[in-house]
């Protein structure tokens, strides 16, 4: 009597690419969504909580640190182990910090979880980016511009919209990420490997940041309008909600979901239309942008007048996506191909500065001038930095 032969269960069909494309953008999606989704719920915490504007700029920049390390660290970890397992790893941290999120009853857990978060986003940011290039060289550079945007916005937006009108403002929110990232990551198991695994996984973990001596002086050149943009979108994702319910005298968070939905939508709108202009044509346009919007929207927040404030805003989203797809297009010209991965790298190092070290300053400035005053002199800075930019691209023209 023969014995059956014991056969190994057959591995999961692998998604034919187009399928595969659109789950790596919802992946883009969620992991961005995530990311933004703590943020109308941060005076949600205050209130119950009572810690400062100090520590609320603490627990948003931990993030972004984690995140900057994560890029640093994991980038290229995905050329040596294959995206799959990357990407399968990303989403397993991810889980593990919204679980922190949903169980979070003190200011020690939020950051704890911040700062998993940051790691899990800056893993998935570089593995995601790069296998949607795999999948298809000419959307996936669209949609990594396009992507976290959508995200950042449905993520506040979604978020404050069921803080303020759903039950259990603080668990709903993450028990619902929850369900999406497990179900992803079932489906990612089905991805199709775009690139195989080589020996050097340990080599790569070595960070590693290079500005090649022929984009010296572009990057310096670009750092005035970069940070600007950034350091708006810190300020806005850190302390924006509060000051959109000072700004609009409503205790709602919907407001400040909504502002930080304005911004980031209006910039995935300005990425998509300026996407085949003469990048420096649109740095000197993208300048004017960002300075007339932060300018107007000062008017609102000096006034309190939500139509100035959320009119400034739609402008300088404008003028922040479009500034930020001019620069990358700027600057991978000017890079040998063994080069660009370095300069990208440190381009989004210094980018990640920007976006946390000035929301750190001004949740010190708070404390001492209040926030309405700090946010008229954080915005002046801004201005002041977009108009250097403006001369700058004036006299190189």
């Amino acid at each position: 009597m023969s014995v059956p032969a014991c056969r190994a269960p057959a591995a999961p069909a692998r998604l034919p690419p187009r399928a595969a494309f659109a789950l790596v953008v919802t992946l883009v999606i969620t992991f961005l969504a995530a990311s933004s989704a703590p943020s109308p719920l941060y005076a949600v915490y205050r209130d119950a909580w009572g810690f400062s504007a100090l520590v609320l700029t603490v627990v948003f920049s931990s993030y972004a640190f984690a995140l900057l390390v994560a890029l640093l660290v994991f980038g290229a970890l995905s050329d040596h182990l294959g995206r799959r397992a990357v990407i399968l790893g990303a989403l397993v941290l991810e889980l593990g910090a919204i679980g922190l999120f949903w169980q979070a009853d003190s200011v020690g857990w939020l950051i704890a979880a911040r700062v998993l978060q940051g790691i899990a986003t800056g893993t998935a940011t570089s593995v995601l980016s790069a296998t949607l290039l795999d999948l298809d060289p000419a959307r996936g550079a669209l949609f990594n511009g396009l992507s976290p945007m959508i995200g950042m916005a449905l993520g506040a937006l979604g978020a404050s919209v069921l803080v303020q009108f759903a039950p259990r403002p603080l668990h709903l929110v993450y028990e619902l990420l929850l369900v999406a990232l497990v179900i992803q990551a079932v489906l990612a198991l089905r991805l199709p490997a775009t690139v195989a695994p080589r020996p050097g996984a340990w080599a790569s973990l070595v960070p590693r940041a290079h500005v090649p001596p022929a984009a010296r002086a572009l990057v310096l050149r670009l750092m005035p309008l970069n940070t600007a943009g950034w350091a708006l979108g810190g300020f806005y994702l850190s302390l924006g909600p509060t000051l959109a319910r000072l700004v609009t005298g409503r205790a709602t968070p919907l407001a400040g979901g909504a502002l930080i939905a304005t911004l980031v939508l209006t910039g995935a709108a300005a990425i998509y239309g300026v996407r085949q202009r003469p990048a420096r044509r649109v740095l000197r346009a993208s300048a004017v942008l960002l300075g007339a919007g932060i300018a107007i929207t000062l008017l609102g927040v000096y006034a309190r007048e939500a139509a100035l404030f959320f009119g400034g805003t739609v402008v300088a989203g404008a003028g922040f996506g479009a500034s930020f797809n001019a620069a990358v297009r700027s600057l991978v010209p000017v890079a040998s191909p063994h080069e660009r991965a370095g300069l990208m790298s440190s381009f989004f190092v210094l980018s990640y500065l920007a976006f946390s070290v000035p929301a750190i300053l001004a949740g010190l400035a708070v404390g001492v001038f209040g926030l309405q005053a700090t946010s008229l002199g954080y915005g002046f800075v801004l201005v002041a930095l977009a108009f250097l930019s403006w001369v700058g691209a004036r006299e190189r023209a």
